[in-house]
């Protein structure tokens, strides 16, 4: 059995395929400006690192993400809510909480047994909490994404940043160094305004243990060490690539669709279900 999950997210694709039950191999790439175009690339990817020759050879794949309507090749469409959930629970049965931060909002989402979502909340409104805040924030500063992670955690005086709007917020870290404040308090500053906004959204949805944060901002980890200062809680790292998560678990529903007598094969000229 050889299955596939495609995320189409607004900063990246990714693509996962699973072969009897287990991770084969992943993709990851930059968005472009069309879902269509991106899920192929980022499938071919995984293909080719799979051993595989096309889509004709796997049995089922779930889109996901934001883009998952415009996968051409998907049996059928799932949110990336159900599916961060379903791969994280995958990886780590203990999971509870599942935080998501990806490239223009931010998720919470409370499971129960089985990854059943219980309940969840996110903010889609604005940009701030998100991937794309944190690289604007490093352009701001002049800096690598990479590099911003790394002088947050050698911070002993965080910079206190009000802004609401990743905008304004721009606005206050260009007079926080104007007004002669150090770059890794500042770079700290913007990692503890974002755990803020996680930590308003995770106790509306209520944190239980074990949590896990999942999307390419789970590896920044200096916004991580910030999350668990202000959740007061131990964050559960995952032993894949966090940033597959959605891809991970849009694989294990394509897998259980199939053991359940519900799937058939791919067209790779039909729209997503």
């Amino acid at each position: 059995m050889i299955v596939a999950g495609c995320d189409v997210g607004s900063a990246t694709g990714k693509a996962l395929i699973m072969r009897d039950g287990a991770i084969d191999s992943f993709s990851i790439i930059p968005s472009t400006t069309r879902p269509e175009r991106t899920a192929q690339m980022a499938v071919d990817e995984a293909l080719s690192k799979a051993g595989l020759a096309s889509l004709e050879e796997l049995d089922y794949v779930v889109g996901t993400g934001y883009g998952r309507v415009r996968i051409p090749f998907a049996n059928e469409n799932i949110s990336e809510i159900t599916c961060h959930a379903r791969g994280a629970f995958w990886l780590v049965p203990t999971i509870r909480t599942v935080i998501d931060i990806g490239g223009q909002d931010c998720k919470v989402t409370s499971i129960g047994e089985g990854a059943k979502v219980l309940d969840f909340v996110m903010n889609d409104k604005c940009a701030a909490g998100t991937g794309r805040f944190l690289e604007a924030m490093a352009r701001t500063l002049g800096i690598e994404l990479q590099e911003l992670s790394e002088l947050s955690l050698q911070s002993q005086n965080p910079a206190t940043i009000t802004a609401q709007c990743s905008v304004f917020a721009e606005s206050e870290v260009i007079t926080l160094l104007n007004s002669g404040a150090e770059v890794v308090d500042v770079a700290a500053g913007i990692h503890m305004s974002i755990a803020g906004r996680v930590n308003s959204l995770a106790r509306r949805a209520g944190i239980m243990e074990d949590v896990t944060v999942t999307g390419g901002c789970a590896k920044n980890k200096g916004l991580i060490a910030m999350l668990e200062e202000r959740l007061g809680v131990g964050i559960k790292a995952l032993p894949e690539d966090p940033q597959v998560v959605g891809a991970l678990g849009a694989a294990v529903l394509a897998k259980d669709r199939l053991a359940s007598g519900g799937g058939e094969a791919p067209d790779p000229g039909r729209p997503g279900a």
